[in-house]
């Protein structure tokens, strides 16, 4: 491996940030359509035991009521969509410890200044923006009730739902608009009605952005009552980077103790192709700059689309397309869905030798005994990487990817005895993940560690759940930050 002049060093500090919830995407394709009883991109990408080991999954809750309805024709927006289509998927994703949360596209349009789901931006609505009517905004969390319900009655446990996908976003489908001051209004006097104790204390979600534009968390957040009813802000990042309008949201939600989601995006150059390996690592930095921001969850835009990660067979985009196979972006999204789920970021100080000439990205965690380092490079050369790690580790493994025909190789690496500072290799045009495994008997560690009746400790299941209640194997999390599996069985 030819190495360009230059080291790259990482330092690994003990500082912690945000506990990772998970990893997801949406079950959808080809025009917002749910999967119906093809289950096969569920089965693939999500679960501990699975490849890619996604654990969020995102549906649309369509505007209608509890009914035997069909999926109308895309575009028949005065008829109402189908709650059925998602149901089986939902339960595959629950039956293996998954997350479940709903987003309104549109309430009923009954309740709405158009009378239609759809947004209002098209000719046939004569550009009448499509809002709630504040004569119904009592109406909007028992229309909410009536979704958990039918889901519940079906089998499936919802486990959040959202205010509104794209209140800024003036569309010409389903859609409905809310200024941050309407939000704040639904969600202080209403919100109470959403039936948290009857639906397994289901949470709620703020709007959900375009640009992940702070004002809607913000002013959610500074009242109160508000933010009493809020557990989750989120946005999409459509025209804006994770490292600016997410990361400016995230101060007063991780002042509040608030989780943050990024729950919609697609990203590619260009969708009329399949996305080429330079893209693909620009997905990587993009969750990678996700979790710098203080993101705990993050969604995937459809998960079956040729530029996503299950193939739809739609020959203008094959070889390579296959319906119902792992496509390149799904093993990209397996490097933090399979390892960083469940952890906590530690800080990290990155340093760029003159004359490396490298892009290059950095994060770490720590999960139970395991230190994760992640390291993105898309440039053409390949570099020594000098890691300085805040505990010492006894083993290692290195997981990499550099192309869409070498999309998960893994390797161990050598360490003769318990270090601090190691040096790794970091290939060209590459995403890697570096596990290390904790050597309990170092200084390091010993000093981390306090006893166990001098702390406080909190504990959640391997999706990252907070449980009240300690059951089975999950995290254990100290106050100090410390985590650690532990078996409650046993």
């Amino acid at each position: 491996m030819a190495v360009q002049a230059g080291d790259i060093s990482v330092k690994v500090l003990a500082t912690r940030y945000q506990t990772i919830t998970g990893f997801g995407a949406a079950c959808c394709d080809g025009a917002m359509c749910p999967f119906g009883n093809d289950t096969q991109p569920v089965k693939l990408l999500y679960g501990p035991t699975s490849q890619i080991g996604l654990n969020i999954m995102r549906m649309e809750i369509s505007p209608n009521f509890i009914g035997d309805v069909v999926v109308p024709e895309w575009g028949n927006w005065d008829s109402p969509y189908d709650w059925k289509g998602s149901l089986p998927s939902a339960k595959i994703v629950k039956q293996r410890g998954g997350i479940v949360f709903g987003t309104p596209w549109s309430p009923p349009g009954e309740y709405k200044t158009n009378g239609t789901a759809q947004g209002g931006n098209a000719d046939d609505q004569g550009n009448q923006r499509g809002q709630l009517r504040e004569d119904c905004y009592d109406k909007f969390f028992p229309w909410l009730n009536t979704f958990l319900e039918y889901m519940k009655s079906n089998g499936v446990e919802v486990d959040a739902v959202s205010i509104q996908n794209e209140p800024d976003w003036w569309v010409n489908y389903s859609g409905c608009l809310y200024t941050p001051q309407q939000q704040l209004k639904l969600v202080k006097n209403y919100a109470h009605m959403l039936d948290r104790e009857k639906y397994n204390g289901v949470r709620l979600i703020s709007a959900e952005p375009l640009g992940f534009d702070p004002n809607y968390s913000n002013m959610l957040l500074r009242d109160e009552t508000a933010r009493n009813q809020i557990d989750i802000i989120a946005g999409h990042l459509y025209g804006h980077p994770p490292l600016g309008n997410m990361k400016e949201a995230n101060v007063l939600a991780s002042k509040y103790g608030k989780e943050v989601w990024m729950t919609e995006h697609s990203v590619t150059d260009n969708i009329n192709r399949l996305p080429n390996w330079h893209e693909q690592l620009l997905f990587a930095e993009e969750l990678n700059e996700c979790m710098l921001a203080g993101c705990t969850g993050y969604i995937y835009w459809y998960m079956r689309a040729h530029w996503a990660f299950v193939g739809t067979g739609e020959s203008q985009y094959n070889p390579g397309n296959t319906k119902n196979k792992l496509l390149p972006r799904a093993f990209v999204m397996s490097h933090f869905s399979k390892h960083v789920t469940g952890s906590t970021r530690l800080g990290t100080l990155s340093t760029v030798a003159t004359g490396t000439n490298s892009a290059f990205e950095t994060s770490a965690y720590i999960k139970g005994d395991s230190l994760i380092v992640m390291a993105i490079d898309t440039t053409q050369y390949a570099h020594n990487l000098k890691l300085k790690l805040p505990y010492k580790v006894k083993s290692g493994t290195h997981l990499l990817s550099t192309g869409n025909d070498a999309l998960l190789q893994e390797s161990p690496l050598e360490i003769a005895e318990p270090v601090s500072e190691l040096d790794v290799p970091l290939p060209a045009r590459s995403l890697n993940t570096y596990i290390f495994i904790l050597d309990p008997e170092s200084a390091a560690i010993s000093d981390f560690i306090l006893p166990e009746d001098k702390i406080q400790k909190t504990y959640y299941d391997l999706n990252g759940r907070r449980l009240e209640t300690p059951r089975g194997l999950c995290i254990e999390k100290w106050a100090d930050g410390f985590t650690r599996k532990v078996n409650f069985d046993n």
